[in-house]
């Protein structure tokens, strides 16, 4: 590994200016998990480490996000959030659980199958997320307790807070308004002036003073403070711990384990991408994905909230000027000693603020611009964005999540099945190209060229095609058929099996069948059913990259089976 000063020097000042940011942000995402501040924290520092020492990309940066703790709040809603106890097993088991799941996609390279979970899925996951997470912190900005349960849904909670909770507390609704005003005001200034993205640290730092200047958060006369406090984070580094098991929760935890999972490759791996096409780095995704899983395994081991890939801190880290992931393991390490030092000083940070920060970052998980393009694309996309972002909305997170992945699928396996044939002829040009309805239908010869992708749900539109190709052979008593399989891909047994049967009824009534172009993925199954025990070697055209096609080959042939004088006249057609 060339590693010198320079990238040295580089790594340790963007991981300085990804720790700034990653402390605060810690201890809000573990509050909108409704965790302990502490376990977010201990996540910026083991699950960072981890990816970082693991991973491919120079670039991401992982720990807490906010739509994996509205994840992790969705999964373990079915516990009582006064039951700390469980709360924190529970937390702790999911990390393993995700991280195991996400190890198996690894190892067995299932990688590839985040790719058939549409765009469309995401965008309206991230709308319901966004919605969930500001209406989740409305009681907090308000100054008010929230009513109800962890097993009522979040729009219920908030219902009973709003109509039935305590009066409005004007102080914490002015350090929400001040803190939302802040990061506002304070993201134009460091954009404008390219100044290090401290802004969120700055807007705790000032909302506390405020505070406390104020005396709303210094206790009163009877022990309690004006305003409610984030809560004393542990100045004590996370240690590990084996979660206890209870079999009771893994229902409840596996399906929730299974969202955050996905949700947190998509994650990792889309912001990675994004990345790695600016700075034209390789990325192994497979390698990747296996530190996704290792870095949650080791958080559930050592009492971290869930993670995964952070847009907001990779993209500081690379804006930055980081060179390799040693950046990664300095923003931990830099977090770790936050901790030590600055943890006391954590209890005067109020609540309101951070709910400020929260309806901040809620506003900006959500790509306007990127929603409103994907709903007018098509009903398809609409469809499933609209779906996605109402099951979120209105019953949970990773439900939709989960429907999101099966819609997808649903949906894009008739759409993969399209098999489109089309009829090439021979003009008196003796070029090769599309039939057109005004040309005439040769007598002698039929050539078809079929395109797309050849497995089981593609099984009725190749009969249909067969069935037709049979009928116009039928009709005009052609002697030679050509089929081209140049556009045919991976092909299964359904497909293949309808191909030979169609092969074997046109040989036994005398038919030539000529197959043009065939890929050696097709070739390799043709041959893997026994077709090269029956069908002749010379009336299979291999694919080819040479002067002239494999299809003007078959032709070539075709002709010169009908005429012997025409044999060996390499220029004789062309193909448009």
């Amino acid at each position: 590994m060339n590693y010198n000063w320079m990238k040295g020097r580089s790594d340790v000042i963007a991981g300085l200016t990804v720790a700034a940011i990653s402390f605060p942000q810690a201890i809000a995402y573990a509050l909108i998990a409704g965790v302990d501040p502490k376990f977010g924290v201990y996540s910026a520092i083991v699950v960072t480490a981890v990816a970082s020492i693991f991973g491919s990309s120079s670039h991401l940066i992982n720990g807490p996000t906010s739509a994996i703790s509205l994840l992790v709040f969705t999964a373990l809603a079915f516990i009582d959030s006064e039951n700390s106890k469980e709360l924190f097993e529970a937390l702790f088991l999911l990390g393993v659980l995700v991280g195991a799941i996400q190890i198996v996609i690894s190892v067995f390279k299932l990688g590839n199958l985040t790719r058939y979970i549409s765009e469309s899925v995401i965008i309206g996951f991230m709308a319901a997320a966004a919605f969930l997470l500001a209406v989740g912190q409305i009681g907090n900005a308000l100054g008010v307790k929230d009513k109800g349960n962890g097993h009522m849904h979040v729009l219920r909670r908030v219902w009973l807070t709003l109509s039935h909770g305590d009066p409005i507390n004007y102080r914490a609704l002015t350090l929400s308004v001040a803190a939302v005003v802040l990061a506002v005001v304070l993201r134009k200034l460091v954009q404008r002036f390219r100044l290090p993205q401290i802004d969120m640290l700055a807007v705790l730092i000032i909302t506390a003073l405020i505070a406390y200047l104020a005396g709303w958060s210094t206790p009163g006369a009877n022990g309690r403070t004006a305003v409610s406090l984030a809560g004393k984070v542990p100045r004590s580094l996370p240690t590990p711990h084996i979660p206890e098991v209870n079999t009771s929760w893994l229902p409840h935890l596996s399906v929730g384990a299974l969202a955050i999972a996905f949700v947190g490759i998509i994650e990792a791996l889309s912001i990675a991408k994004a990345i790695a096409h600016q700075t034209k780095q390789k990325i192994d995704y497979n390698r990747q994905i296996m530190a996704e899983g290792l870095a949650n395994l080791s958080g559930g081991l050592f009492q971290s909230l869930p993670g995964s890939g952070s847009l907001s801190r990779s993209a500081i880290n690379f804006q930055s000027g980081a060179a390799t992931r040693s950046s990664g393991i300095v923003s931990a390490a830099t977090v770790a000693a936050a901790l030590l030092l600055l943890a006391p000083l954590l209890r005067y940070v109020p609540q309101p603020a951070l709910a400020g920060l929260l309806l901040v970052t809620a506003a900006r998980l959500v790509d306007f611009k990127r929603l409103v393009y994907t709903l007018k694309a098509s009903r398809y996309d609409a469809g499933l964005v609209i779906v996605t972002l109402f099951t979120g909305g209105a019953i949970d997170l990773d439900k939709a999540v989960v429907l999101g992945v099966i819609l997808s699928i649903l949906l894009f396996v008739p759409r993969a099945a399209k098999l489109k044939a089309t009829e090439l002829i021979v003009t008196p040009e003796r070029v090769v190209r599309e039939r057109i309805p005004r040309d005439p239908a040769d007598p002698q010869i039929v050539i078809y060229d079929l395109e797309g992708e050849l497995f089981f749900g593609a099984a009725p539109e190749l009969d249909r095609h067969l069935a037709a190709l049979t009928q116009r052979i039928e009709a005009d008593h052609n002697e030679f058929v050509i089929l081209r399989l140049k556009r045919v891909r991976h092909p299964d047994v359904v497909c293949i099996e309808r191909i030979e049967h169609f092969l074997r009824d046109l040989t036994t009534q005398g038919v030539t069948v000529l197959l043009a172009g065939v890929r050696p993925d097709t070739l390799a199954v043709l041959n893997n059913v026994g077709l090269q025990d029956w069908f002749p070697a010379e009336h299979v055209f291999p694919e080819e990259d040479k002067e002239f096609s494999a299809t003007l080959k078959a032709v070539r042939f075709a002709h010169n089976q009908q005429e012997a004088e025409r044999a060996d006249d390499p220029d004789l057609y062309y193909l448009v």
